[in-house]
């Protein structure tokens, strides 16, 4: 019998960012997922929810995923399980030193009781990564609700995100509750049947589709 999971998701800054909280529920150790704006917020719900803080785990190395990091690691000892990646590109994450633990896809990560897995996700970067634990993914900003990250900024790669998504997100049960990066749907979360209803990304079987409209000009 599996663990239950226990995620909290929490909107912190301008951007509509989400930070989760995931692990076990049925212990008190957790990661903190993408931790950035406000470092006492989280804090703050990790005390009330009677859980303890293991590690970070970072989707990707945009500024806004990761500005709370130093000040994190200023008042926790923590590992930052970092796509490997990501962590030769960015200069921000090389600068954690030997806190940054670099991942591989489908490597895992121990939280207590529960093995998650860390699922490279390139498109949005080139090291972006995806959190799968029990039957959620937590998806930073390569997959959300009702859309998918934009690949027009530095290393984007518009095919890389349709095999990301097609080829691995998708071969995913299709009860596997998504927990986005930001808040950009009219719900925080959904399943990927529920959000396959509302989200044009995960419609396009041919590659050639995908890309052009994943990169048609924005008016």
């Amino acid at each position: 019998m599996h663990d239950p999971l226990y995620v909290r998701q929490l909107q912190l800054g301008p951007a509509e960012n989400f930070v989760y909280l995931v692990g076990p529920k049925s212990g008190d150790e957790v990661l903190v997922v993408d931790p950035a704006w406000d470092v006492p917020a989280i804090e703050a719900a990790v005390a009330e929810d009677g859980k303890r803080l293991v590690g970070a785990f970072i989707s990707h190395g945009h500024f806004d995923h990761i500005n709370g990091l130093p000040e994190l690691l200023e008042r926790h000892d923590l590992p930052v399980w970092v796509q490997a990646r990501e962590l030769e590109i960015s200069r921000e994450l090389k600068a954690l030193g030997e806190a940054a633990r670099p991942l591989g896809h489908g490597e895992p990560i121990q939280v207590g009781a529960m093995t998650m897995r860390a699922l490279h996700t390139p498109g949005h970067t080139p090291g972006s990564q995806c959190l799968h634990a029990g039957g959620a993914l937590v998806s930073g900003d390569t997959l959300f609700v009702n859309g998918c990250g934009r690949c027009d900024l530095a290393g984007g790669d518009p095919e890389q995100m349709y095999h990301s998504i097609h080829d691995v997100l998708l071969r995913l049960p299709w009860s596997t509750r998504l927990y986005p990066g930001h808040d950009y749907a009219d719900v925080p979360a959904a399943t990927l049947e529920e959000s396959r209803v509302m989200n044009p990304y995960l419609r396009f079987e041919a590659l050639g589709d995908f890309v052009a409209y994943r990169m048609r000009p924005r008016g």
